[in-house]
């Protein structure tokens, strides 16, 4: 793509009321814009890496048999009630329609899954299943905060699984929190898997996937000897410096971190709450044992900017990245044009900086965007040289054509 056509531009500076470095980056470097608190427009760069995180997740639900289906925003205020969370969540938006009819925005989708799915179930024969949805949610949160991480509206994965028993969703869940680990070192992550509290109707434990994170809003114990991690919420009798109740090393740590995704173990609530249940091998009815497996894609592609990024801007890892590379040319011009078309066609993804503008204000952008290639055709090199520099690095290398299609 060519700058001079792109819909969204870098900002001289940040905005004044941006206290984070995801918000901040993220609108300097025009990836989003805020509408109001907690509520932001993806512009074209923001689209992009959040499809990239969005395309990663989705390969790793497939992989585990996940199949992707999408339900509705609007839910009926019946399905809430059955459940008891019309009354009982507290950041549940609700809807007054003109019919004098209610309704709440989904903030999560058991309501819906479960009558979607169960009217569907006959027998153990139809066990399991897992059905997932990329969508939007809404949560009416007293103070959205923390840019993309903390809003009233957000992008998230969410997948439900539906088994005959314990054992059927023991095993499902230990292969969702693999996919889990698998999808998080794709995006560049090293997330912790945390026990935290299952949630507003569970009293199981369920597991929550931390990043270190400064701009985090969970504190954690971790171990460094092992991979015992826990949310300081259910940590009981555990403090910073102590024991470990798994290895029993000393020096347990304490950290700011921030959740990326989630798997909660939600037994048979669901489906005794509906009174939609499926006949086992003997022909009595029982209700299925299910499984909740969240990932917030936008709060993902936040997180990303938080962990990456440097006094000049954004460190995009290569999975998510809107364009590999990042083209410039001082004073050679049809030669960048030949480089630009050429690198279209062996499909890496190129913004062409092609701007009426100094050569400092195209690198600082450069920078600020956070592509993770910076190529520069100049005067200064000889024919068939360009200039090779990854954001990550500080190493500026002069390669040929040949050599920079090898590396790319």
């Amino acid at each position: 793509m060519r700058y001079s056509q792109l819909f969204s531009k870098t900002l001289r500076e940040a905005p004044r009321d941006a206290d984070t470095i995801n918000h901040k980056l993220l609108t300097q470097a025009g990836f989003v814009d805020q509408l109001m608190a907690g509520v932001y427009t993806y512009l074209p760069l923001g689209l992009k890496v959040l499809r990239n995180i969005e395309q990663i997740v989705r390969e790793e639900m497939n992989i585990v048999g996940g199949e992707e289906i999408l339900m509705p925003v609007l839910h009926p205020k019946d399905n809430w009630v059955t459940t008891g969370g019309w009354d009982n969540i507290d950041v549940l938006f609700k809807i007054n329609s003109r019919t004098e009819k209610e309704y709440a925005l989904g903030q999560s989708e058991e309501e819906i899954v479960t009558p979607l799915v169960m009217g569907r179930v006959n027998s153990y024969k139809d066990l399991p299943i897992a059905v997932y949805q990329i969508h939007w949610k809404f949560r009416d949160e007293l103070r959205a905060k923390s840019g993309i991480l903390r809003g009233r509206e957000f992008f998230m994965k969410d997948m439900y699984s539906f088994h005959e028993s314990q054992e059927d969703f023991d095993q499902y869940y230990s292969k969702v929190k693999d996919a889990y680990m698998k999808i998080f070192e794709r995006l560049g992550l090293t997330a912790k898997v945390t026990e935290a509290s299952g949630g507003a109707f569970s009293k199981k434990i369920s597991y929550e996937f931390m990043v270190l994170t400064d701009a985090g809003e969970d504190d954690i114990l971790y171990c460094e000897a092992c991979d015992f991690c826990v949310n300081t919420e259910v940590a009981e009798g555990l403090l910073e410096g102590g024991v470990c109740s798994r290895c029993s090393a000393s020096g347990l740590k304490k950290a700011r971190a921030s959740e990326v995704g989630n798997v909660f173990d939600l037994g048979q609530k669901y489906g005794k709450d509906f009174d939609m249940g499926f006949l086992d091998k003997e022909g009595q009815k029982q209700f299925p044992i299910m499984g909740c497996y969240g990932i917030g894609i936008s709060r993902a592609m936040g997180v990303i900017v938080e962990k990456f990024n440097d006094e000049r801007g954004i460190i995009w890892p290569e999975s998510v990245s809107p364009f590999k590379v990042y083209l410039i040319s001082i004073g050679k011009d049809e030669e960048a044009e030949s480089l630009y078309k050429e690198l279209q066609e062996k499909g890496v993804e190129v913004l062409y900086d092609d701007r009426d503008k100094n050569p400092g204000q195209k690198f600082a952008d450069c920078d600020l965007m956070g592509i993770p290639y910076r190529v520069v055709l100049s005067g200064k090199l000889e024919d068939g040289k360009v200039e090779l520099k990854k954001r990550s690095g500080n190493e500026v290398e002069i390669v040929s054509r040949e050599e920079l299609f090898a590396r790319l």
